[in-house]
C-alpha cells in the first residue's frame, strides 16, 4: 500500500492520535531537560504550533461531530473545550519564556500533566466511541479535511478570543494567515520537521 493510499484510509483518529504521538515525543524531549537554550526554545515553539493547530482541528470537525452522534455529546465537547481553553493559556505564558527563566520549567510540567490528562481521555473515551458512533466513510472524510485545515490554521495561542465555535477564533480564518506570516518572518519552526531543517 502506497503512503497516498494509506493516508487515504485513515480516518480522523488515526489523524489526531499521530498528532498525540508527535506532541508526546515534544513533550519527552522537553522534560529531559537536554540541549541548549535556543534548542529548547525553538522546541516549546515547535509545541505551541502543534497543540494550537491540534486544539482547532478538534474544535471544527471532532467535538462538532461529537454533539451530533453521541447522546452526551454537547457536555462531553464542553468538558474538552474548557480544558483546550486552560491549556491555551498556559501556551500564551509559555510563548515569550527564555527556557532560563524560573518560570520555564514549572510551566512545561504543568502542561505536560494537562496535556497527558486530555490526550487520555479523548483516546480512552471520546474517540472510540467516535468510531461506533459515526460511519467510517464521515471519519476519512472528516480527517481530509483536518489534513487540509491544518495549511491555514493558527499556530500561536489567542486566549482572548470567545471559548466556544463557532463565535471563537475559527470565525476569523485571517487569524491563521497572520500567525503563518509572523512565523515565516521571525524563522520559528512550527513543525518538528522544520526544527530539524534548522538544525541541518
Amino acid at each position: 500500500m502506497s503512503n497516498a493510499q494509506a493516508a487515504t484510509d485513515q480516518d480522523i483518529v488515526d489523524v489526531l492520535t499521530a498528532d498525540h504521538h508527535e506532541i508526546e515525543t515534544i513533550l519527552v524531549e522537553l522534560e529531559s531537560r537536554q540541549g541548549s537554550a535556543e534548542h529548547r526554545r525553538r522546541l516549546a515553539d515547535v509545541l505551541i504550533a502543534e497543540l494550537v493547530r491540534h486544539a482547532v482541528a478538534e474544535e471544527m470537525y471532532v467535538y462538532p461531530a461529537a454533539r451530533r452522534a453521541l447522546p452526551d455529546g454537547d457536555q462531553l465537547a464542553e468538558h474538552e473545550i474548557a480544558e483546550h481553553a486552560v491549556a491555551e493559556r498556559t501556551l500564551k505564558e509559555l510563548e515569550p519564556l527564555d527556557p532560563s527563566t524560573a518560570r520555564f520549567e514549572p510551566l512545561i510540567s504543568h502542561l505536560t500533566k494537562t496535556i497527558r490528562h486530555h490526550v487520555h481521555e479523548e483516546e480512552a473515551e471520546l474517540f472510540p466511541r467516535l468510531r461506533a458512533a459515526v460511519a467510517h466513510e464521515e471519519l476519512v472524510e472528516l480527517a481530509e479535511r483536518v489534513r487540509a485545515a491544518k495549511r491555514h490554521l493558527p499556530t500561536r495561542p489567542h486566549p482572548g478570543a470567545p471559548d466556544h465555535p463557532p463565535a471563537n477564533r475559527l470565525l476569523h480564518p485571517g487569524t491563521g494567515l497572520v500567525d503563518w506570516i509572523r512565523d515565516a518572518l521571525s524563522g520559528r519552526p512550527t513543525t518538528l520537521a522544520e526544527l530539524a531543517d534548522t538544525q541541518d
